[in-house]
C-alpha cells in the first residue's frame, strides 16, 4: 500500500523520495516500480472506459460480447472467471512471473526493462541471503505461502474495489471521469483491523476522485464528508457474493452472473 502510495506521488511531497521509496519496497512486492507505476496510472485515466479496457484491471465482457463468443471462448472466459483460478492461480502466475517483465503499456521501455532487471536482481539477492542463513526448506515453508497468500489478497481486494454490482462502466460518449472515480470504485467497509492492515485502500472511490491523498489522511475525507460513506458501500460479507458477478449488463447497467444472463435468453 505504501508502494502504492508512492506511485502516486502522496506518501512523501518530493517526486525523487516516493521514487526511490517505492523501488526499494517493490523488491519485497515482487513488483517493478516504474512500468507498474504508469500502467496504473492508465487504470486510473481509464477506469470504467468500455473502450479502454485491458490495462490494470479484471477482464470484464459485456453479455452482447460474452455472446459472441465461440463455445471454446465462452469456456476460456468462464474458466478466467473462475475463483480458484482469479484469487488462485492468477494471482501466483501475476506476480512471480508476469512481473518480472516490464508491462507492455510502458512509455520509456528502456528505463521499465532497466527497472524490472534490477527488481529482479534485487529480490534473488534477498532470497539467496536468506536461503543462506534459513536453508532452502525452511525458506519454501515460510515464505511461499506468504507470498501466494499476499498475491491472492491484493488480487481479491482490486477485484471488491471495482467488481461490485453497482460499478460504472460506459462508452466514450457517456463516459465521465468523476462519475468513473465515484460510482465505479466501491467502499470497502472493512472492520477497523482489516482497515488497518489494508491502508485504507478500501476508501477505494476517494482514492480514484484524488489520488494525492495518502491513505492515511482517507479516513479524514469521510469524516469531513459523511455523505461519502454510502457511496458504493460493500460490506465484508457483502463482498463474497460479488464473486459471481462476471458480464456487465448492458441494458440493465449492471454486473450480472452467467445465471442471470441465461435467464435473459
Amino acid at each position: 500500500m505504501i508502494q502504492h502510495d508512492c506511485g502516486h506521488g502522496a506518501f512523501f511531497r518530493r517526486r525523487r523520495i516516493n521514487d526511490w521509496t517505492g523501488r526499494a519496497i517493490s523488491v519485497l512486492t515482487l513488483t517493478p516500480y516504474d512500468s507498474w507505476r504508469q500502467a496504473h496510472a492508465v487504470h486510473h485515466a481509464s477506469s470504467g472506459h468500455l473502450e479502454r479496457r485491458g490495462v490494470g484491471d479484471i477482464d470484464t465482457l459485456t453479455v452482447r460480447e460474452y455472446r459472441a463468443l465461440s463455445p471454446w471462448g465462452r469456456l476460456r472466459y468462464r474458466l478466467y472467471r473462475h475463483p480458484v483460478v482469479l484469487f488462485g492461480i492468477g494471482p501466483a502466475f501475476v506476480f512471480v512471473l508476469q512481473h518480472r517483465l516490464p508491462h507492455s503499456v510502458t512509455r520509456n521501455r528502456n528505463q521499465a526493462w532497466f527497472n524490472a532487471m534490477a527488481t529482479n536482481l534485487a529480490t534473488a539477492l534477498v532470497v539467496a541471503t536468506v536461503i543462506w542463513f534459513i536453508g532452502l526448506e525452511t525458506f519454501l515453508m515460510v515464505q511461499v505461502p506468504i507470498t501466494l497468500l499476499a498475491a491472492s489478497i491484493g488480487v481479491w481486494l482490486f477485484y471488491v474495489q471495482h467488481q461490485f454490482e453497482g460499478t460504472y462502466w460506459a462508452e466514450s460518449q457517456n463516459w465521465d471521469l468523476h462519475e468513473a472515480a465515484l460510482n465505479g470504485s466501491s467502499h470497502y467497509d472493512l472492520p477497523p483491523p482489516l482497515r488497518w492492515l489494508t491502508a485504507n485502500i478500501g476508501m477505494h472511490h476517494l482514492h480514484h476522485l484524488s489520488s494525492r491523498i495518502p491513505y492515511y489522511r482517507l479516513p479524514r475525507v469521510l469524516r469531513d464528508h459523511p455523505d461519502l460513506k454510502s457511496v458504493g458501500r460493500v460490506t465484508l460479507w457483502q463482498s463474497f457474493g460479488c464473486v459471481r458477478l462476471t458480464l456487465w449488463c448492458e441494458t440493465t447497467r449492471r454486473l450480472i452472473s452467467f445465471r442471470e444472463a441465461r435467464a435473459q435468453g
